[in-house]
């Protein structure tokens, strides 16, 4: 837990004593008024998460082949243009 020197230690010197002290007394109430959710809530969430790590994964895309194969060949297809370029003999020579 994060006490009152704490806070002060965060603060900046060229704030006026009795600001800092009302920003203190403000982070402390802060802190302690921190809202949990409940334990139904952190129960669910934690059945959730355990089942999605070791249930199915996610749906394939329909044509999952084809996407690789298109990302694929449009990076070869980039990297032969800087290499082109890089010769000296492409749209991008110097």
């Amino acid at each position: 837990m994060i006490d009152d020197s704490e806070i002060r230690r965060e603060l900046e010197d060229d704030i006026p004593a009795g600001e800092r002290e009302d920003l203190v007394a403000l982070g402390g109430r802060l802190i302690s008024s921190r809202p949990a959710p409940r334990a139904a809530f952190r129960a669910e969430l934690r059945r959730q998460l355990r089942l999605g790590a070791i249930g199915d994964p996610s749906p394939r895309p329909a044509r999952l082949r084809v996407l690789i194969a298109s990302y694929a060949g449009s990076g070869l297809l980039l990297l032969a243009l800087v290499g082109v370029g890089l010769a000296g003999l492409g749209p991008f020579a110097a």
